[in-house]
């Protein structure tokens, strides 16, 4: 979900390279791609050439490379010590090129496709009680607990963003108008018109981790980082310590506009934005009148950053780290891009339940009509069949570590480049993150 960051000047973004902490590795080589080692030097890419190396007799050497790909044991090395760098459990071998999409998923069980409603409407059950129950923690708390509350009902609401997720890709209801009726309303206390949000969240589905198409995060490009100063230093605070809240950004520029639907978009889109303006204009006036301005802020807008809080570092997350590249469309593969180029990351169980398991992202990327309650079961058979492709974490610190002060700008080479290695004079709140935030995974 990402407008050009000439929209926008913060986007969302995925991918790759510079690890932290003083590790220097060379770029993922994949297969096809050949190395020569001189002595204690890095694996040098070289591509089929003859060179003319002439001897002290003056003769001449005609010398060809020769196809030499790492061994096994080296590459998982390799990724090993990635892992580490990262904050990774597990970094994913290449997948190879022959493969397709249709391949994964006739490895799928079928009836991981298939919709339940009691487990549907399970889901909205336990997203109404905890949010309730949010509300209740809000109105009783002290003021010093209020942040436990805002973080327990911000997580709540985000699981109404699932359940409407899940209604986008028609995998709530087989009725499909039950659906848009769900998927509305679920999204109406977040302020998101659910059809606008929809067709651009179908765009990332179909061009995940495409430069300049995928609609979620995209990396900046050098043109714009070296536009203007003033834009400069809004992407360097906006892609360092505000990244956590930068889908807030995404939200208003994205969504909001008919001009960037298409014509037969716009009538849909047009009925979701009425609804979310209806809910601003009769629910926030009865929360002002039932709470005062300060019971707005409580019961609304703190829950709702802390909603923006997960909807940012969960995208963050799913697409983004130093070894995921973007490409450019003539070099894109769907394959790769949906089960290589996403992460499967652990949170705490509460946050799971909570948030309907949306963190199990694999499999959702590679059918997005799997059910929230099958991902699980999903993702077991992705393992068995796909495992050592997959990239796996446990949410820890040197992980958001990593995204925040390594994966800023599109190079195509080594996929990112730092703020602070291009402009370090510019770069404190990168340079001030990486001193205060903690290194441990």
């Amino acid at each position: 979900m990402a407008c050009t960051l000439a929209d926008s000047t913060f986007l969302f973004t995925a991918p790759q390279q510079r690890p932290i902490q003083g590790h220097r590795f060379a770029p993922f080589k994949s297969s096809g791609i050949y190395y020569l080692k001189w002595e204690n030097q890095p694996p040098t890419r070289i591509r089929h050439q003859r060179h003319l190396i002439p001897t002290r007799r003056s003769t001449v050497v005609q010398a060809v490379a020769v196809p030499v790909a790492p061994s096994p044991s080296e590459s998982a090395e390799y990724r090993k010590q990635l892992c580490e760098s990262y904050g990774f459990k597990q970094i994913g071998e290449p997948l190879p090129e022959n493969v397709t999409m249709k391949d994964m998923v006739s490895t799928v069980p079928k009836k991981v496709f298939e919709i339940d409603d009691v487990k549907a409407w399970k889901s909205v059950f336990i997203s109404v009680s905890s949010y309730a129950l949010g509300l209740f923690m809000i109105s009783k708390a002290p003021w010093f607990l209020l942040p436990l509350a805002w973080a327990w009902t911000g997580t709540a609401i985000t699981g109404f963003f699932v359940i409407g997720h899940d209604c986008a890709h028609k995998s709530f209801s087989k009725n499909k108008l039950v659906e848009d009726i769900v998927g509305t309303l679920a999204f109406m206390p977040l302020i998101y018109p659910y059809e606008p949000w929809r067709f651009k969240h179908d765009q990332h589905h179909a061009k995940t981790n495409m430069l300049f198409e995928d609609t979620a995060w995209q990396p900046i490009q050098r043109e714009e980082f070296d536009s203007s100063p003033i834009l400069r230093n809004a992407i360097i605070y906006g892609y360092g310590p505000f990244r956590p809240w930068m889908s807030i950004a995404h939200w208003w520029l994205c969504h909001f506009d008919t001009k960037k639907f298409r014509p037969n978009e716009v009538k849909r889109v047009q009925i979701s934005l009425a609804c979310v303006f209806a809910f601003m204009a009769i629910g926030w006036p009865l929360i002002v009148y039932q709470t005062g301005v300060m019971g707005w802020i409580k019961f609304w807008l703190m829950p709702w950053l802390g909603y923006h809080f997960w909807m940012s570092t969960f995208t963050m997350v799913h697409h983004t780290a130093p070894h995921i590249p973007f490409k450019q469309s003539d070099d894109w593969n769907a394959a790769q891009a949906q089960l290589n180029g996403t992460v499967h990351c652990d949170y705490p169980s509460w946050i799971e339940i909570l948030c309907h398991d949306i963190n199990v992202h694999i499999p959702h990327h590679i059918s997005p009509r799997i059910p929230s309650y099958n991902l699980r079961a999903a993702h077991q058979s992705l393992r068995e069949n796909w495992g050592k492709y997959l990239n796996e974490a446990t949410w820890n610190w040197r992980l958001m570590k990593t995204i925040l002060t390594v994966c800023h700008v599109y190079s195509k080479e080594q996929n990112y480049v730092a703020f602070d290695e291009l402009t370090p004079k510019e770069s404190y709140p990168i340079t001030f993150l990486k001193k205060v935030m903690p290194d441990y995974a």
